[in-house]
């Protein structure tokens, strides 16, 4: 694989994230199960989910909605056409998702790795009532959800990154056959 290629995988890598996030969602929406029964929430809130409480369904319509968005935003930051959104935009959005995305994983909005192991090895002890509940979703959350937003997020971060070095004057979507920078790349 050439540099520009790696370059690219981190709007692809977002792109797919968003397309699998989003598709979990729209499942979820739709009735499906879907993971809904390892997601880290707080019991009460847990039970609304499971209940299939009609905001938590409008919430993964829009979820479903936000993720066809990242999607579209990611590959705007490797395909040619993506020069028609500002460049400033793009990247506001892309880092911006990617700290969300990396705090969020390793725990600086709450669970994430940290939380995680803080709970199951006992230093942050888990309510009696919930505590068996606690321990499985935080297993879940430890194998399954945190890496899957470090990943999103590194992803972001690389798609932010190849914006950020791109010079004014370099074409950023150089690497796309038989395309040429559009002059308003900023």
């Amino acid at each position: 694989m050439s540099r520009p290629d790696r370059a690219r995988v981190g709007g692809y890598g977002a792109a797919v994230c968003a397309a699998a996030y989003g598709s979990m969602k729209l499942a979820q929406a739709l009735g499906a199960n879907a993971l809904a029964d390892k997601d880290p929430l707080p019991p009460h809130l847990r039970e609304q989910l499971l209940a299939r409480d009609p905001w938590f369904v409008a919430s993964h319509w829009l979820l479903a909605g936000a993720a066809v968005v990242g999607v579209i935003v990611a590959l705007a930051t490797v395909r040619p056409w993506g020069t028609r959104v500002p460049r400033r935009l793009l990247l506001t959005i892309a880092w911006t998702l990617a700290t969300f995305m990396i705090a969020r994983s390793i725990g600086a909005l709450g669970g994430g790795f940290v939380g995680d192991i803080l709970l199951l090895t006992g230093v942050r002890p888990a309510s009696v009532e919930h505590a068996e509940l606690a321990h499985m979703l935080a297993r879940w959350d430890l194998l399954l959800w945190s890496p899957f937003f470090l990943l999103w997020g590194l992803c972001w971060a690389a798609a932010g990154w190849r914006l950020s070095t791109a010079s004014r004057g370099q074409a950023v979507f150089a690497s796309c056959p038989g395309t040429r920078p559009h002059p308003s790349i900023d």
